[in-house]
């Protein structure tokens, strides 16, 4: 009888249920959850109220009263973002913001609740899911904020901090989303909650000003978001602060260490008045111990970087925690066998490695980035890397790990010592390592370990010219002081001094690159090493070459030859006849020179590195150009050009080929453009009384007195004018009109016009880059670079100039170009 009247009261509660507004009785058909009573009003009249009320009350419903508190600071940068977001609300279901710790996704999410409530779309209740344990009920959690919420149809429900109960919010959600299509979610976790019809927003750090390039004025650090985020953080601890010229970069280096996280932008910026910035920066070496000053009225986990990345940490199985902190002794990135190497007494299998590695990748602990082989490769986020570092220095791992860590990279840099020609993927692949092989010296640097000179001809040889390691040495720095301290005896020591030589040559100093280069031929000939000896006396060739000494460099080369013909090496010889080709061209041995290119250049084009291949190319190109043969000439040249990608030495000089092709044809405007541009791009290795240079300069004279001087004038303003893609652009283009004026639309390039059209079509920054397959820093770069080349200050500038130019789009939204595409 008692289970009978039980049932009967459980039926009459589901059957009837009030009114949020006047509490009247509403009679209810079939069996309903908690989440979905007290969804309907008894009348139009209390709808309407409700309405009335929602637009009134722009407060949202929260768990947490601290909050509230959060929204009392200011919102900056991802206005981009944010309009993307609410645009993605109208049309999906359950939206998810992912991230790693500390990159803003709560307070994203909350601001984009804001704007929601305030437009009056819809009524917002805010879940703060953090406080909860598992073994919570999330369901009963969200239940009582529903209840006490003024809701109706447009309700939009934000889980925030899902990443503990996962399977909580999949299953709620599994029960909310299809009771009521009319709803929307937006949920933050730090990994996806992989249920049906997600949508995922990855969160990234805030976007960075350039550290690396020339010195920027103080207005364009003010256009990051990171920076301003900092500048307001330090001028509510610090009223005071005020960002300089002088500070700035300062700034932009600290915004860059943290990777522009948000979270550790503001434990940086809340030490501005008790540390210099200069000691902040330096500080964040162990970040860790140093931003662990946040809001007291934040969640524990947001009050510090070690708490924040610690609830990440709690998260994790045994296995993936070992990976995470293993790969922590990475920070130029990994991929597989870097990972595989530093767990090599583990033997774990490599299908294992790679799920974990997927899964902290989803996890938001690492981060996938662009690999040139198309292989998986992945980074840390640099705050997210100190606090691996800190636990595997806990867990007593370190001297283990660094040892298999140095061992990998051994035997990375081994062909440098047993080949005289090093293969392209072994130059590429010291180049990805950069990073890891300083850090790797780093921690070798306390002992007398013999592998780091080998580290360290490694970086010399694979490091890229032009890059800056702020407040640390220089790659020349650090391996001088590797050769000062390394055993003298080492059969790697021929191999740090080559490294030595060639960060010589490319800082200018010839002579002491020529030093380096004897001492390290001296240890291979009492060696007996052929191999590491030929590759030597080719460098110390081509030193001696640049010193003006014809005859030395000529004797070394043929040293070489000979080595190459003791080894029976095809590639090697090769390499030096295109070399002995060019001694030839230049004493004016032209029959012999063809001769002996004829031989080199079948073999150099295809089996060759790119340094290799350029060199024969310009050889044969200025053969050509000797023998009056300018159609062979220009396809050489135009050949170097394609080939050339980042080397700018190369660029300049198949751009001064075809300059001089140009003024023999009588195209002399265009020759002007092409010399001016050779210039502008960067430095060529040589002599300026060299015999290629006399020739660039009798085409450079020859133009100039053909044309009136202020067509002559116009054309090297133009040459100056252009970016060095836009440079290449025009070069390729041999038969197209000449640029008509530096602010005119023929210097925009394909990519370019692709954004200005989706741009016209009212896109948004990270739509275009959606549409495009870039990411979102690369078409800023690109609008930045479209506004300096036209002249114009903002994006309405860009879109007024685009309907003056009368600029139409296809179908997709990309631009129909008015006129010829590069000049």
């Amino acid at each position: 009888m008692e289970t009978m009247q039980r049932k009967n009261s459980e039926m009459t509660t589901h059957a009837l249920s009030q009114c949020v507004v006047c509490n009247g009785s509403i009679e209810r058909t079939g069996k309903r959850s908690k989440l979905s009573s007290s969804l309907r009003y008894c009348s139009n009249a209390c709808r309407q109220r409700a309405y009335r009320h929602r637009s009134k009350n722009s407060v949202i419903k929260v768990a947490d009263s601290s909050r509230l508190l959060t929204r009392l600071s200011s919102f900056v940068g991802r206005s981009d973002e944010l309009v993307e977001l609410r645009r993605l609300l109208r049309s999906e279901r359950l939206l998810t913001l992912t991230g790693p710790a500390g990159a803003g996704k709560s307070r994203l999410a909350l601001e984009l609740a804001l704007r929601e409530q305030r437009s009056g779309r819809r009524e917002v209740v805010f879940a703060e899911l953090g406080s909860l344990i598992r073994g919570d009920s999330v369901e009963q959690h969200v239940a009582a904020l529903l209840a006490s919420a003024v809701r109706d149809r447009t309700l939009l429900l934000v889980l925030d901090t899902c990443e503990h109960v996962l399977d909580e919010c999949g299953q709620l959600l599994s029960e909310l989303l299809p009771n009521h299509p009319e709803w929307r979610v937006l949920a933050t976790s730090r990994e996806p909650l992989r249920i049906p019809g997600e949508m995922l927003h990855s969160v990234t750090g805030l976007p960075l000003p350039d550290i690396h390039g020339e010195r920027q004025h103080l207005s364009a650090y003010m256009q990051w978001a990171s920076v301003r985020l900092f500048c307001e953080r330090a001028q509510s601890v610090e009223p005071g602060f005020q960002i300089t010229q002088e500070n700035a970069e300062q700034i932009g280096r600290i915004c860059a260490r943290v990777d522009g996280l948000p979270l550790a932008i503001e434990l940086a910026a809340g030490l501005v008045g008790t540390l210099p910035l200069v000691e902040i920066h330096d500080g964040l070496d162990d970040s860790m111990s140093l931003l662990n000053h946040g809001w007291r009225t934040s969640e524990r986990r947001h009050q510090s970087l070690r708490a924040a990345f610690g609830w990440s940490y709690d998260l994790l199985t045994p296995a993936e925690q070992k990976v995470f902190r293993r790969v922590a002794v990475l920070p130029g990135g990994f991929g597989l066998d870097a990972a595989a190497a530093v767990h090599s007494e583990d033997r774990m299998a490599g299908s294992e490695l790679r799920a974990i590695l997927a899964r902290l990748a989803m996890k938001s602990l690492i981060t996938p980035c662009a690999d040139p082989s198309n292989l998986s490769r992945f980074r840390m986020l640099e705050p997210v890397r100190c606090y691996g570092y800190e636990r595997l220095h806990a867990e007593g791992e370190q001297e283990q790990v660094y040892d298999h860590f140095a061992g990998w990279l051994a035997e990375l840099a081994t062909p440098l010592q047993g080949t005289s020609i090093i293969s392209s993927r072994t130059l590429e692949r010291l180049k990805e390592e950069q990073e890891n092989l300083r850090h790797a010296l780093d921690w070798l640097s306390a002992g007398h370990d013999e592998r780091q000179l080998l580290l360290a001809g490694a970086l010399g040889m694979g490091a890229t010219p032009g890059v800056r390691h702020h407040a640390s040495p220089t790659t020349r720095q650090l391996i001088s002081s590797v050769l000062e301290r390394a055993d003298t005896m080492s059969t790697y020591r021929s191999i740090a001094l080559e490294g030595a030589a060639v960060q010589a040559v490319r800082e200018g100093e010839r002579d002491e690159a020529v030093h380096c280069v004897e001492q390290a031929v001296e240890l291979e000939r009492q060696g007996r090493r052929f191999p590491l000896l030929g590759r030597l006396m080719l460098l110390l060739s081509l030193l001696r070459e640049l010193r003006g000494e014809r005859t030395a460099a000529l004797a070394d080369l043929q040293e070489y030859l000979r080595i190459s013909r003791r080894l029976d090496d095809e590639l090697m010889t090769a390499v030096g006849l295109s070399h002995l080709a060019r001694h030839c061209l230049y004493r004016g041995d032209l029959t012999r020179a063809n001769k002996v290119i004829g031989r080199a250049l079948p073999v150099l084009r295809t089996e060759a590195l790119p340094v290799h291949s350029s060199a024969v190319l310009h050889t044969a190109g200025s053969l050509a150009l000797e023998q009056n043969r300018l159609a062979d000439a220009e396809k050489c040249f135009v050949e170097l050009l394609q080939q050339a990608t980042d080397d700018l030495s190369t660029t300049a000089s198949a751009l001064e080929g075809l300059a001089i092709i140009a003024v023999r044809k009588h195209q002399f405007e265009r020759g002007l453009q092409l010399l001016a541009a050779a210039l502008a791009v960067g430095p060529r290795f040589g002599d300026p009384a060299s015999w290629w240079q006399v020739r660039v300069r009798a085409a450079l004279t020859a133009a100039m007195q053909a044309l009136p001087a202020k067509r002559s004038q116009q054309a090297l303003a133009l040459g100056r004018g252009l970016r060095p893609h836009q440079v290449v652009c025009h070069a390729l283009g041999a038969e197209r009109a000449p640029l008509a004026d530096v602010n005119g639309s023929s210097l925009l390039s394909e990519r370019e016009w692709d954004v200005i059209g989706l741009l016209m079509n009212g896109l948004t920054n990270r739509q275009i880059a959606s549409r495009l397959f870039l990411s979102v820093r690369t078409v800023e770069t690109h609008i930045r670079n479209i506004r300096t080349t036209l002249g114009l200050r903002s994006r309405a500038h860009l879109a007024a100039w685009a309907a003056q130019q009368d600029v139409r789009t296809d179908e997709s939204g990309l631009a129909l170009r008015p006129g010829p595409l590069c000049g």
